[in-house]
């Protein structure tokens, strides 16, 4: 059992097997279709154009869009500004916090130093110990920042200037509000919150209690909890409808059990997520090989509240067909070492192989799982059971007086009427 970590997803062999009987090991026959060492599958190149897709989400959850043309943009951003501030660089908020409180400072700076020039003219101290610009524009950070120097100070003489103060005390207010609101709720988001979620650098399809099913991992490094923590995922793939619209980005979502409810998490140690590929599935059609031909990305999201805060965190991932490895599985991460649980997170994105798995699409192994019970083995084994003296007779039909005699002819018409209805489609 060899383990891999960043396996280009294992030997893909269209070799066929013999039909009638299901088998799980893998012949050691030359493969026709080989996909380990293969350019195209390390790559990640669509064959059947050539080209490389470009991921729609990256690894790091940043989603690779950009848009362009947007008619009124900055309108529309500043008429939401508290919500633009929030979300733009650190860099930009910190840029704007220092240019509103110095274009303040100096505007009321400039009034200030009016007032004083007026106030020599008409000989009234207005404001006293301003001698210049300078002085002015200590005394307006002085009155917006409440430092309270003493040393300069409005007079009752000139009632522009205490009119001027009080404005400047209001904007100041405001102004302090406002930057103090934002920068607190940019430094309370949870986005960073994702940045201690996990998602295994692979996915992994292998079998799982007799099914195929498209496996990746979870993981939270935090020791506090993800409140309500739920997943989701969507296959994004280029489509071409029917009346021949094409439709770059078609989102399919994948069942990870929302109806049975295997979608919420407790995430307290790394968990597997199990997409089940039965016949509602976007991959119930591709084998090993058809995997690594095709040209789609599979978009994980784990959402849920973070416990310090009770605010919403999403953090995402992505999966290409390359990344995806056939029949591997994922080592164990959990183990019990004396009254403790211990998580291993050297071994988070390792796996191994499993060569028993089939090479084949979920679809052939349902066909071949129902092929050994179809219609007619039923009915000739139910056929032979009727048929046959060495079963017990039921106590009922002794009381009654019933033989078995008198319901062969019964039994065989049921028979009959299951078997004429004929096998299972071969589309099964």
């Amino acid at each position: 059992m060899a383990a891999a970590d960043g396996d280009d997803g294992g030997d893909c062999s269209d070799t066929e097997e013999p039909r009638g009987a299901l088998s799980l090991r893998v012949p050691h026959e030359p493969v026709s279709h080989s996909c380990r060492g293969s350019p195209s599958c390390r790559l990640g190149l669509d064959l059947s154009t050539g080209r490389l897709r470009s991921r729609f989400v990256k690894k790091n959850g940043q989603c690779n869009v950009v848009f362009n043309n947007m008619e009124d943009k900055p309108r529309r951003y500043l008429a939401d500004i508290f919500t633009t501030c929030v979300d733009i660089r650190w860099r930009y908020l910190l840029l704007i916090f220092t240019t509103t409180f110095l274009l303040s400072w100096l505007l009321f700076g400039l009034v200030f130093w009016g007032v004083s020039l007026e106030e020599q003219k008409a000989w009234r101290p207005c404001i006293l110990h301003i001698q210049g610009f300078v002085g002015a524009f200590l005394f307006s950070i002085e009155t917006q920042t409440t430092i309270g120097y003493g040393f300069r100070c409005v007079t009752e003489e000139c009632p522009v200037a205490v009119v001027t103060v009080v404005i400047q005390s209001i904007i100041g207010c405001i102004i302090d509000s406002f930057m103090i609101g934002t920068i607190m709720a940019k430094m309370v988001r949870p986005k960073k919150r994702a940045q201690t979620l996990l998602f295994s650098h692979h996915a992994v399809i292998a079998l799982r209690d007799g099914k195929f099913c498209l496996m990746w991992r979870l993981g939270n490094m935090r020791k506090s909890h993800i409140v309500e923590a739920h997943v989701r995922a969507q296959l994004i793939r280029p489509h071409v409808t029917a009346e021949g619209e094409y439709l770059p980005l078609e989102q399919t979502d994948i069942d990870v059990g929302y109806d049975e409810g295997l979608d919420r998490l407790f995430l307290v140690s790394p968990l597997v997520v199990v997409h089940e590929i039965n016949k509602t599935s976007p991959l119930y059609n591709f084998s090993c090989s058809d995997l690594q031909k095709q040209d789609f990305e599979i978009v994980v999201i784990l959402e849920g509240m973070v416990e310090a805060t009770a605010m919403t965190t999403q953090a995402r991932s992505s999966y290409l067909a390359k990344e995806i490895l056939w029949g591997h599985r994922f080592e164990p991460v959990v183990f019990e070492k004396g009254d403790r649980y211990h998580v291993d997170y050297s071994r988070f994105h390792k796996t191994y192989e499993v060569p028993s798995t089939p090479q084949y699409s979920a679809r052939e192994l349902t066909r071949r799982l129902l092929g050994t019970h179809s219609p007619s083995a039923f009915c000739y084994e139910n056929e032979v059971a009727l048929c046959s003296g060495d079963e017990d007779e039921d106590p009922d039909v002794k009381e009654r007086g019933l033989l078995r005699d008198d319901l062969r002819p019964v039994f065989s018409h049921c028979f009959s009427s299951v078997c004429s209805a004929g096998t299972l489609s071969e589309d099964l």
